[in-house]
């Protein structure tokens, strides 16, 4: 399996200089797919299990329930073959304890820690990019090729960077490229 990213041509200014043309750069986002609803996913799992389909639903209905009550009392709850999941806010720091107060919370957060698995399995996963000119004309193909670091916030380690090469290939009939 791959992840698909798309590169699209497309025209970027740099400043409000309102005599600024821009410059036409490669943009690349995911090619998402549809999402897959509830449903889908647990007539996937039944499927797998071989657990009948209402015992599965149930079985995530109930999973679901527990980790809304047990994140909700502070704990970090574990999701099984994915990682951890809790609760979290950000807000401002003060001086005195007299200035502390609810509104010092800016935002409320829910924190996904990743497993380590799950961390090797995207690690190891291909990323295909298409890219797309101006005129929305498929131009080249690039497989990645890079070292599969892991953005890890929690850690402050956050080595991405640049496809470190990556695999070329021509798509179609794009003059140039593959002669």
């Amino acid at each position: 399996m791959a992840l698909k990213v798309k590169a699209v041509e497309k025209l970027l200014k740099f400043s409000n200089d309102p005599n600024d043309k821009g410059e036409y750069r490669y943009v690349l986002s995911p090619d998402l797919y549809t999402a897959l609803n509830q449903e889908k996913v647990i007539k996937e799992a039944a499927q797998r299990s071989g657990v009948m389909e209402g015992v599965m639903k149930a079985c995530w209905d109930a999973a679901g329930q527990v980790i809304k009550a047990w994140a909700t009392e502070g704990h970090s709850v574990a999701i099984p073959g994915l990682g951890t999941m809790r609760f979290g806010l950000r807000s401002k720091a003060v001086d005195k304890v007299e200035d502390v107060k609810a509104g010092l919370i800016s935002t409320r957060r829910i924190i996904f820690t990743p497993s380590v698995s799950l961390k090797d399995e995207l690690k190891n996963t291909a990323i295909q990019i298409t890219c797309i000119d101006r005129n929305g004309k498929e131009v080249k193909r690039v497989t990645s090729g890079d070292s599969g670091d892991i953005e890890d916030p929690e850690s402050g380690n956050q080595n991405g960077g640049g496809n470190g090469g990556g695999n070329t290939q021509p798509s179609g009939d794009v003059p140039g490229e593959g002669d």
